[in-house]
């Protein structure tokens, strides 16, 4: 007995259209103010049909059938224990046995069977349709208790099965739990209402206490609080928000209670479209779970075309009488059924895609698995994919009183909205303010008096008074690829701070893992050479491509994949488009962003690349139990039908082994819920 996964018929069509334009000029030594100008249009159209037709699907109208079964069941027994004594009684309840606990086995082997071929205009049998045969054929030829036997095992193990399979889809079912329901809307004079969440809008203002599901996606209006968002991010540490944070729908508020404001639909929210992935990833399924089912009505059409011949040639090659022939031509049914073939592969993507899913990375589909287990060449962006995607403080330098100079510097920058000064303050946290007028002069930089002195900041090209010792620093930064702005104290440069886009903490052991896997490693960042071969060397990436256009990093990925076979590439969604939908694996960076769930095929909630590391193990696992299972199964066909034409195997013993098999290959599958050593 198989178990079959709803078939679904699913036509995306998804045109994506990524126009965005940036300015961007790039110098290693800046000015503190920077101009960005990156121009591109990329257009891209995914066009995916996917028509999932299952042969056979386990929808038996709820409670009832399980209810049928146990009473089929009672009968079954009552006829055992008749069977000496009464043996024709004992014989009508086998046969009532076989129509009562087997009535949807008949029905979908016979009733699906008649409804596929029509839908599909051919013949297109199920492996329930062979358990019927040989149930049917075995009352034709008065082994009544073996028929009943057979409908019995094979409808028992057919709702065991399915109980264990839907274990590989709890963490998706659960899922769908976390949907927020209700929400507590603020009125107008300040007093809150509870209301379902579909009556919900943008821009209303909700109250979230303590303990509460965040209702939607919003921004925080008043209070501070911490914030589970395991939900999105797979991230169990609760996380701090406060005012002008952005908060997701379904996540756990913790001790605190805030007000926020909706900035989304409840059906346009982070979590609502991490939903709609996960559901339709379980119809985009790998291409040896698609090869099965393919395959499985061509096999059943070839074991029931060969049945004559078994039947006929049987008869003369070992000499038994048409009703042994018969007999054995039944067992035959049974032991060349696919269903543990079938259940190779479609419960273990289910269960990686589960797995996955729990741990904040979604997947759009088990074929995209086949792809990551398989990759030869990865290329990363540098950019909020290798590093923090901001600036911070590497080096300082003062030639004069350095603790009066910092405290300067901090509070002219403290004044500035630039990245480069958020670096300088967080760098220095506990310094103490002074009180000062702050001028950002155009092609000067920022400048300030203070005690009579004049300071300023800005990029190295801007003085010309520079000592030895800080151009000998200048020179040694710059080749370390870092960012370097002098400090002025009238006129004369007194000290320089150098600043980097330092890499993440997961960066160097997710290249080092992919390198220790084969995999050839590739950074393509827009930044200066210098800058990317300093980010490159920290990390240990095989090659490195600077200053490159976010256009020609697509052709960069079509030339590693005529070079390496499947590629994957890593991106923050929106400048690496074209590059994510032409690589064989596109993995988005970014905490749930839009573009990201539109373009990428792997999606990491949090980023942190050690989850891509993890996906890669989860995958090659998911591919070696798969093998396991196919391997498992057809060495089980061959053993029972070995047995069957030994003469050693009655339909009994075969039904037991064969749900055995189907069994265990489903608790094999299984495996892919546990987590894996990172």
């Amino acid at each position: 007995m198989c178990n079959n996964i709803k078939g679904v018929d699913n036509i995306h069509n998804n045109e994506k259209k990524c126009n965005h334009a940036h300015k961007y000029n790039s110098n290693n030594i800046s000015s503190h103010v920077h101009e960005h100008n990156h121009n591109h249009n990329h257009k891209h159209n995914h066009c995916h049909e996917h028509n999932h037709n299952h042969c056979h699907m386990h929808s038996h109208g709820g409670k009832f059938p399980v209810i049928m079964y146990f009473v089929g069941l009672v009968v079954f027994i009552v006829g055992y224990i008749l069977e000496n004594s009464y043996s024709l009684y004992s014989n009508i309840l086998f046969i009532g046995t076989v129509g009562v606990a087997g009535y949807h086995v008949i029905f979908e082997g016979l009733g699906n069977t008649i409804r596929d071929s029509k839908k599909e205009k051919r013949f297109s049998p199920n492996v329930h349709l062979l358990m019927t045969l040989a149930a049917i054929g075995a009352i034709f030829i008065g082994n009544y208790e073996e028929a009943a036997m057979l409908i019995v095992i094979f409808a028992g193990a057919h709702f065991l099965e399915e109980y264990v399979d839907e274990k590989s889809r709890k963490e998706i079912t659960n899922l769908l739990n976390l949907n927020p329901t209700q929400a507590r809307l603020v009125l107008e004079d300040n007093n809150t209402k509870i209301v379902p969440i579909d009556k919900v809008a943008i821009g209303d203002k909700l109250q979230v206490l303590n303990g509460d599901q965040v209702p939607t996606d919003g921004i925080i209006l008043s209070g501070t609080t911490f914030i589970n968002e395991s939900s999105i991010t797979g991230e169990s540490v609760p996380k701090e928000k406060t005012i002008g944070d952005e908060v997701f729908g379904s996540t756990i508020n913790g001790e605190g209670t805030f007000t926020m404001q909706v900035t989304k639909e409840p059906s346009d929210t982070v979590f609502a479209k991490i939903l709609g992935l996960v559901s339709a990833s379980q119809n985009n399924l790998t291409k040896t779970a698609t090869l099965l089912q393919r395959l499985e009505p061509k096999y059943v059409t070839l074991v029931l075309v060969l049945f004559p011949v078994v039947l006929l040639t049987s008869r003369f090659i070992f000499g038994w009488s048409w009703e042994i022939s018969l007999y054995r031509s039944m067992v035959y049914l049974i032991a060349v059924s696919p269903c543990a073939l079938a259940a190779s592969a479609i419960p273990a993507t289910l269960a990686t895609i589960s797995n996955l899913s729990k741990r904040g990375v979604l997947v759009k589909g088990g074929a995209y698995l086949s792809y990551l287990s398989n990759i030869k060449a990865i290329a990363f962006d540098k950019t909020g994919t290798l590093t923090n995607g901001e600036s911070v403080v590497t080096d300082y330098i003062f030639e004069e009183d350095e603790s009066e100079l910092i405290r300067v510097v901090v509070s002219m920058e403290k004044q500035s909205n630039h990245p480069l000064a958020r670096a300088i303050v967080n760098k220095f946290p506990d310094v103490e303010p002074i009180e000062l007028e702050v001028e950002n002069k155009i092609g000067v930089g920022l400048v300030a008096s203070y005690l009579g002195d004049e300071y300023s900041i800005a990029k190295v090209s801007v003085f010309s008074d520079v000592s030895t010792a800080l151009n000998k620093q200048v020179k040694y930064l710059a080749k370390e690829g870092k960012t370097i702005v002098f400090v002025a104290k009238n006129s004369n440069v007194v000290g320089l701070l150098a600043f980097m886009d330092i890499p993440n903490a997961s960066a160097k052991i997710t290249v080092e893992y992919f390198k220790k896997q084969g995999i050839y490693t590739m950074m393509i960042t827009g930044d200066s050479y210098l800058t990317g071969e300093a980010v490159g060397k920290i990390v240990g990436i095989d090659e490195v491509r600077a200053n490159v256009m976010p256009e020609d990093k697509a052709q960069i990925i079509k030339s590693q994949k005529e070079k390496y076979g499947n590629v994957a590439m890593l991106g923050d969604g929106v400048n690496d488009a074209p590059a994510l939908v032409l690589a064989d694996v596109g993995v988005a960076m970014g905490n749930g962003t839009d573009i990201a769930m539109d373009v990428a095929d792997l999606i990491l909630m949090k980023n942190d690349l050690s989850k891509l590391s993890y996906a890669h193990k989860l995958s090659k696992k998911m591919l070696s139990i798969t093998y396991q299972n196919i391997i498992f199964a057809m060495f089980v066909v061959v053993i029972l039908v070995i047995l069957n034409f030994l003469g050693k195997m009655d339909i009994t013993f075969g039904v037991i082994l064969h749900e055995g098999s189907t069994l265990a290959v489903i608790l094999n599958s299984l495996r892919m819920l546990k987590e894996v050593k990172e």
